[in-house]
Protein backbone atom coordinates (compact mmCIF):
# COMPACT_ATOMS: atom_id res chain seq x y z
CA UNK A 1 0.00 0.00 0.00
CA UNK A 2 1.02 3.61 -0.57
CA UNK A 3 0.31 6.20 2.10
CA UNK A 4 0.06 9.92 1.45
CA UNK A 5 1.84 12.01 4.07
CA UNK A 6 2.80 15.51 5.14
CA UNK A 7 6.45 16.00 6.06
CA UNK A 8 8.41 18.77 7.78
CA UNK A 9 11.93 19.34 9.04
CA UNK A 10 15.45 18.27 8.05
CA UNK A 11 15.97 14.72 6.82
CA UNK A 12 18.50 14.01 9.56
CA UNK A 13 16.38 15.42 12.36
CA UNK A 14 15.08 13.24 15.19
CA UNK A 15 12.12 11.33 13.74
CA UNK A 16 8.54 12.00 14.86
CA UNK A 17 5.57 10.01 13.54
CA UNK A 18 2.10 11.57 14.03
CA UNK A 19 -1.12 9.57 13.57
CA UNK A 20 -4.45 11.36 13.06
CA UNK A 21 -7.94 10.62 14.34
CA UNK A 22 -11.48 10.25 12.94
CA UNK A 23 -12.75 11.93 10.84
CA UNK A 24 -9.59 13.90 10.25
CA UNK A 25 -6.46 13.46 8.15
CA UNK A 26 -2.78 14.32 8.41
CA UNK A 27 -3.89 17.96 8.05
CA UNK A 28 -4.89 17.96 11.71
CA UNK A 29 -1.17 18.11 12.55
CA UNK A 30 -0.36 21.15 10.37
CA UNK A 31 0.61 23.39 13.29
CA UNK A 32 2.59 20.66 15.05
CA UNK A 33 4.43 19.78 11.84
CA UNK A 34 5.46 23.39 11.38
CA UNK A 35 6.60 23.68 15.00
CA UNK A 36 8.48 20.37 14.95
CA UNK A 37 10.20 21.17 11.66
CA UNK A 38 11.28 24.59 12.94
CA UNK A 39 12.73 22.91 16.03
CA UNK A 40 14.83 20.57 13.87
CA UNK A 41 12.76 17.38 14.05
CA UNK A 42 11.90 15.24 11.04
CA UNK A 43 8.12 15.01 11.38
CA UNK A 44 5.90 12.78 9.26
CA UNK A 45 2.10 12.61 9.41
CA UNK A 46 0.57 9.96 7.12
CA UNK A 47 -3.03 9.64 6.02
CA UNK A 48 -3.69 6.26 7.59
CA UNK A 49 -5.27 3.07 6.26
CA UNK A 50 -8.50 3.85 4.45
CA UNK A 51 -7.79 7.58 4.38
CA UNK A 52 -5.09 7.29 1.71
CA UNK A 53 -6.69 6.26 -1.63
CA UNK A 54 -3.90 3.78 -2.37
CA UNK A 55 -4.11 2.20 1.09
CA UNK A 56 -7.82 1.41 1.16
CA UNK A 57 -8.65 -2.31 1.31
CA UNK A 58 -12.31 -3.34 1.14
CA UNK A 59 -12.81 -5.86 3.94
CA UNK A 60 -13.70 -4.75 7.47
CA UNK A 61 -11.21 -7.28 8.85
CA UNK A 62 -8.43 -5.41 7.07
CA UNK A 63 -8.90 -2.59 9.61
CA UNK A 64 -8.08 -4.64 12.70
CA UNK A 65 -5.82 -3.04 15.29
CA UNK A 66 -3.13 -5.57 14.36
CA UNK A 67 -3.07 -4.19 10.81
CA UNK A 68 -3.14 -0.57 11.98
CA UNK A 69 -0.14 -1.17 14.23
CA UNK A 70 1.60 -2.90 11.34
CA UNK A 71 1.01 0.15 9.18
CA UNK A 72 2.65 2.46 11.71
CA UNK A 73 5.70 0.23 11.95
CA UNK A 74 5.79 -0.33 8.19
CA UNK A 75 5.74 3.41 7.52
CA UNK A 76 8.54 3.90 10.07
CA UNK A 77 10.53 1.12 8.39
CA UNK A 78 10.05 2.67 4.96
CA UNK A 79 11.35 5.96 6.36
CA UNK A 80 14.28 4.12 8.05
CA UNK A 81 13.09 5.25 11.49
CA UNK A 82 14.64 2.58 13.71
CA UNK A 83 13.23 4.36 16.75
CA UNK A 84 11.07 7.47 16.83
CA UNK A 85 8.92 9.83 18.84
CA UNK A 86 5.29 8.75 18.45
CA UNK A 87 2.20 10.99 18.60
CA UNK A 88 -1.47 10.09 18.15
CA UNK A 89 -4.95 11.57 18.58
CA UNK A 90 -8.34 9.82 18.85
CA UNK A 91 -8.07 6.60 16.80
CA UNK A 92 -4.44 7.49 16.14
CA UNK A 93 -4.09 7.60 19.92
CA UNK A 94 -5.51 4.08 20.19
CA UNK A 95 -2.92 2.90 17.69
CA UNK A 96 0.04 4.54 19.42
CA UNK A 97 -0.83 2.96 22.80
CA UNK A 98 -0.65 -0.40 21.03
CA UNK A 99 2.64 0.36 19.29
CA UNK A 100 4.20 1.56 22.55
CA UNK A 101 2.96 -1.42 24.57
CA UNK A 102 3.83 -4.10 22.03
CA UNK A 103 6.98 -2.65 20.43
CA UNK A 104 8.57 -0.46 23.12
CA UNK A 105 12.02 -0.79 21.57
CA UNK A 106 10.84 1.34 18.65
CA UNK A 107 9.35 4.26 20.62
CA UNK A 108 11.57 6.99 22.13
CA UNK A 109 8.70 8.98 23.60
CA UNK A 110 4.93 8.65 23.48
CA UNK A 111 2.42 11.49 23.19
CA UNK A 112 -1.29 10.68 23.24
CA UNK A 113 -3.96 13.32 22.69
CA UNK A 114 -7.49 12.65 24.01
CA UNK A 115 -7.43 8.82 23.99
CA UNK A 116 -6.98 7.08 27.37
CA UNK A 117 -4.98 3.89 27.81
CA UNK A 118 -7.14 1.00 26.50
CA UNK A 119 -7.27 -0.70 29.91
CA UNK A 120 -8.52 2.53 31.52
CA UNK A 121 -10.99 2.97 28.68
CA UNK A 122 -12.27 -0.59 29.06
CA UNK A 123 -12.71 -0.26 32.82
CA UNK A 124 -14.69 2.96 32.43
CA UNK A 125 -16.90 1.36 29.76
CA UNK A 126 -17.62 -1.59 32.04
CA UNK A 127 -18.00 0.29 35.32
CA UNK A 128 -18.33 4.02 34.75
CA UNK A 129 -19.15 6.99 32.57
CA UNK A 130 -17.50 5.88 29.34
CA UNK A 131 -20.21 3.37 28.47
CA UNK A 132 -22.67 6.19 27.78
CA UNK A 133 -20.05 8.45 26.21
CA UNK A 134 -19.08 5.69 23.75
CA UNK A 135 -22.67 4.78 22.81
CA UNK A 136 -22.31 6.71 19.53
CA UNK A 137 -19.98 3.96 18.33
CA UNK A 138 -22.94 1.59 17.97
CA UNK A 139 -24.25 3.69 15.09
CA UNK A 140 -20.78 4.14 13.63
CA UNK A 141 -20.33 0.35 13.52
CA UNK A 142 -23.59 -0.29 11.67
CA UNK A 143 -23.39 -1.33 8.03
CA UNK A 144 -24.28 1.63 5.85
CA UNK A 145 -23.70 4.27 8.52
CA UNK A 146 -21.68 6.26 6.00
CA UNK A 147 -24.90 6.90 4.09
CA UNK A 148 -26.58 8.31 7.18
CA UNK A 149 -23.69 10.73 7.58
CA UNK A 150 -23.93 11.82 3.95
CA UNK A 151 -27.72 12.08 3.62
CA UNK A 152 -29.25 15.56 3.18
CA UNK A 153 -26.04 17.14 1.93
CA UNK A 154 -23.91 15.54 4.69
CA UNK A 155 -26.02 17.16 7.41
CA UNK A 156 -25.08 14.65 10.12
CA UNK A 157 -21.38 14.78 9.28
CA UNK A 158 -21.36 18.56 9.45
CA UNK A 159 -23.30 18.53 12.71
CA UNK A 160 -20.86 16.06 14.25
CA UNK A 161 -17.97 18.45 13.64
CA UNK A 162 -19.64 21.68 14.67
CA UNK A 163 -21.74 20.47 17.62
CA UNK A 164 -18.69 18.97 19.31
CA UNK A 165 -16.50 22.07 19.17
CA UNK A 166 -14.46 21.87 15.98
CA UNK A 167 -13.67 25.35 14.62
CA UNK A 168 -15.72 26.17 11.52
CA UNK A 169 -12.65 26.70 9.34
CA UNK A 170 -11.34 23.23 10.20
CA UNK A 171 -14.72 21.60 9.58
CA UNK A 172 -14.89 23.35 6.21
CA UNK A 173 -11.53 21.77 5.32
CA UNK A 174 -12.54 18.22 6.30
CA UNK A 175 -16.11 18.16 4.98
CA UNK A 176 -15.22 17.96 1.27
CA UNK A 177 -12.81 15.11 1.96
CA UNK A 178 -15.34 12.98 3.80
CA UNK A 179 -18.15 13.58 1.34
CA UNK A 180 -16.21 10.91 -0.56
CA UNK A 181 -18.25 7.85 0.41
CA UNK A 182 -15.35 5.43 -0.09
CA UNK A 183 -13.10 7.42 2.24
CA UNK A 184 -15.81 7.74 4.89
CA UNK A 185 -16.73 4.06 4.68
CA UNK A 186 -13.10 3.04 5.10
CA UNK A 187 -12.71 5.38 8.08
CA UNK A 188 -15.81 3.87 9.72
CA UNK A 189 -14.37 0.39 9.16
CA UNK A 190 -11.96 1.18 11.99
CA UNK A 191 -14.99 1.13 14.32
CA UNK A 192 -16.49 -1.96 12.70
CA UNK A 193 -13.25 -3.88 13.16
CA UNK A 194 -12.64 -2.70 16.75
CA UNK A 195 -12.00 -5.43 19.30
CA UNK A 196 -13.12 -5.04 22.92
CA UNK A 197 -10.01 -7.01 23.94
CA UNK A 198 -7.52 -4.44 22.62
CA UNK A 199 -5.80 -4.25 26.01
CA UNK A 200 -5.18 -8.00 26.17
CA UNK A 201 -1.48 -8.80 26.09
CA UNK A 202 -0.48 -5.15 25.99
CA UNK A 203 2.88 -4.66 27.66
CA UNK A 204 3.82 -1.90 30.09
CA UNK A 205 4.28 1.65 28.85
CA UNK A 206 7.87 2.30 29.81
CA UNK A 207 8.97 5.26 27.68
CA UNK A 208 8.44 8.92 28.70
CA UNK A 209 4.75 9.58 28.08
CA UNK A 210 2.70 12.75 27.67
CA UNK A 211 -1.08 12.45 27.79
CA UNK A 212 -3.12 15.52 26.79
CA UNK A 213 -6.83 15.54 27.65
CA UNK A 214 -9.34 18.37 27.32
CA UNK A 215 -12.24 19.09 29.65
CA UNK A 216 -14.90 19.64 26.95
CA UNK A 217 -14.28 16.34 25.16
CA UNK A 218 -17.75 14.88 24.57
CA UNK A 219 -16.41 11.48 23.54
CA UNK A 220 -13.73 10.68 26.14
CA UNK A 221 -14.39 11.35 29.80
CA UNK A 222 -12.30 12.46 32.76
CA UNK A 223 -12.62 9.13 34.57
CA UNK A 224 -10.64 7.07 32.04
CA UNK A 225 -8.26 9.99 31.51
CA UNK A 226 -7.34 10.05 35.20
CA UNK A 227 -7.11 6.25 35.42
CA UNK A 228 -4.56 6.21 32.58
CA UNK A 229 -1.74 7.04 35.01
CA UNK A 230 -2.11 3.56 36.53
CA UNK A 231 -0.96 2.01 33.25
CA UNK A 232 2.20 4.02 32.58
CA UNK A 233 5.40 2.79 34.23
CA UNK A 234 7.74 5.34 32.65
CA UNK A 235 8.00 9.09 33.32
CA UNK A 236 4.49 10.49 32.93
CA UNK A 237 3.00 13.93 32.33
CA UNK A 238 -0.78 14.45 32.32
CA UNK A 239 -1.74 17.77 30.75
CA UNK A 240 -5.35 19.00 31.05
CA UNK A 241 -6.56 21.72 28.68
CA UNK A 242 -9.47 23.58 30.26
CA UNK A 243 -12.39 24.58 28.07
CA UNK A 244 -11.08 22.79 24.96
CA UNK A 245 -13.09 20.26 22.98
CA UNK A 246 -12.08 16.86 21.58
CA UNK A 247 -10.49 18.59 18.58
CA UNK A 248 -7.35 19.64 20.41
CA UNK A 249 -4.99 20.17 17.48
CA UNK A 250 -7.52 22.35 15.67
CA UNK A 251 -8.82 24.32 18.67
CA UNK A 252 -5.64 24.69 20.76
CA UNK A 253 -2.78 24.22 18.28
CA UNK A 254 -0.31 26.51 20.06
CA UNK A 255 -0.84 24.88 23.48
CA UNK A 256 -0.48 21.41 21.99
CA UNK A 257 2.69 22.28 20.09
CA UNK A 258 4.19 23.85 23.20
CA UNK A 259 3.69 20.84 25.48
CA UNK A 260 4.72 18.44 22.72
CA UNK A 261 8.02 20.24 22.14
CA UNK A 262 8.67 20.40 25.90
CA UNK A 263 8.07 16.67 26.16
CA UNK A 264 10.35 15.75 23.27
CA UNK A 265 13.12 18.09 24.42
CA UNK A 266 13.16 16.42 27.85
CA UNK A 267 14.34 13.16 26.25
CA UNK A 268 17.74 13.62 24.57
CA UNK A 269 18.54 11.89 21.30
CA UNK A 270 20.20 8.50 21.89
Amino acid sequence: MTFDALVAGPERGEPVLLLHGFPETSRQWSHQLEALGAAGYRAVAPDQRGYSPDARPDAVADYSIHNLVGDALGIADALTFDSFHLVGHDWGGAVVWQVAGRHPERVRTLTVVSTPHPAAMGKSIREGEQREKSSYMLMFRQEGSEDRFLDNDAQLLQAMYLSTGMPEESAAEYLPLFRDRDRLRAALNWYRAADVGMADGLGPITMPTLYVWSTEDVALGREAAEWTARHVDGPYRFEVLEGISHWVSEEAPHDLSRVLLEHLAATPEP
